[in-house]
């Protein structure tokens, strides 16, 4: 049987367990459309399920709701009895149609899962995409303990990992598979942060020159913080990020930027020296005295860089990383790095005006 056929049932069997539970039928609101529209789809599934080992559990659910739903329906009189039956027979319909929808949902997940990993280790990039977006977007549903299951039992991320450090792999391919590494580590970083921590996701984010490799960068350190940080700094990836400040790619100068400031919240001071002595204070400046064109050539009004300076100084201020006093001794060393670098004493004054009044993060 067709694939996409079966996904078709499965979809249009949850769409009527909804309707036949928000309409249910012991209630004044309720329709007997609903019943005769679940027993028809029962009819058509139940020769594709019953045949399929996969489906089997779903199929015994469907022959119980059907036995409930055509004793149901039985009960058409306004007698005491029959008020009673339905009520009861209508209470079990219900706990059961949860029952059948959490089992769709999980042949639905076994089914993504591994036409996922097949496609993967396909020569189909335009298929890799489609099925990569798909699964970032269940990820995005929350987690989900069995479909964990799956995704570990199928080796996933071990998939994504190989296939993000295949530079034979096209850029498009490896921005989504570092955009579904990262749903991974929402989705749990219990168990899917370590993994990112233990192999070479971050570097090779860092080398892929990208604009969403260094967005996906920038989200790991949002989600994970500190440790990850530390990692970074210790695998000598720092320097790696500040290059990045002088990409010709405006939309990765963009993104370093933001992963700089996030690192500034979040970094230890050992991890703000670093950068300050690789450079990033002159970085910084340059990008901020510099007029930014878009497409068509003309000067940008909101230019990307502008109070750059300050708003890395702002993160250090505000952020997490730094004790009272380090913040404090952070500032002045940012102010005679600024003062140091300016080309002007009108610059000088301007940028250090705002590192000590401040500017929004």
């Amino acid at each position: 049987m067709d694939r996409e056929h079966v996904l078709n049932l499965l979809e249009n069997l949850r769409k009527s367990l909804k309707d036949l539970q928000n309409n249910p039928i012991f209630t004044s609101n309720g329709s007997y459309s609903d019943i005769k529209s679940l027993l028809e789809l029962h009819t058509k599934a139940d020769s594709v399920f019953s045949k399929n080992p996969g489906l089997s559990k779903l199929s015994q659910l469907l022959c119980s709701i059907k036995t409930l739903l055509e004793k149901l329906e039985k009960f058409q009189d306004f007698g005491l009895k029959s008020l009673l039956s339905r009520q009861i027979t209508g209470y079990k319909i219900s706990q059961l149609a949860y029952s059948i929808e959490a089992e769709i949902q999980a042949c639905i997940d076994r089914d993504s899962v591994e036409n996922l990993v097949k496609t993967l280790l396909s020569e189909k990039e335009d298929e890799k995409v489609e099925v990569l977006i798909e699964f970032i977007k269940r990820l995005s549903k929350g987690f989900d303990s069995e479909f964990q299951d799956l995704i570990l039992k199928a080796k996933v991320f071990s998939i994504l990992e190989t296939l993000l450090c295949d530079e034979n792999c096209s850029k498009r391919v490896r921005e989504h598979v570092a955009l579904a590494i990262s749903g991974l580590a929402s989705f749990n970083r219990n168990v899917f942060v370590g993994l990112v921590l233990m192999g070479p996701t971050i570097q090779t984010l860092t080398s892929m020159d990208s604009s969403i490799s260094i967005q996906v960068l920038c989200s790991l350190i949002s989600l994970v913080r500190s440790p990850l940080i530390d990692e970074i700094h210790s695998r000598g990836e720092i320097p790696k990020i500040l290059s990045l400040l002088s990409s010709e790619n405006l939309s990765i100068r963009v993104a370093a930027t933001d992963c700089i400031c996030e690192i500034a919240y979040f970094g230890r001071r050992e991890v703000i020296e670093a950068m300050l002595e690789q450079g990033l204070i002159p970085k910084l400046m340059e990008l901020q005295r510099s007029k930014h064109k878009d497409q068509d050539g003309d000067n940008m009004e909101n230019q990307p860089f502008a109070n750059c300076v300050a708003r890395f100084a702002v993160q250090v201020e505000v952020g997490e990383g730094l004790s009272s006093k380090e913040k404090e001794q952070v500032k002045l060393e940012i102010l005679n790095r600024v003062r140091g670098y300016s080309v002007s004493e009108a610059e000088s004054a301007s940028i250090v005006a705002e590192v000590l009044w401040g500017s929004s993060p």
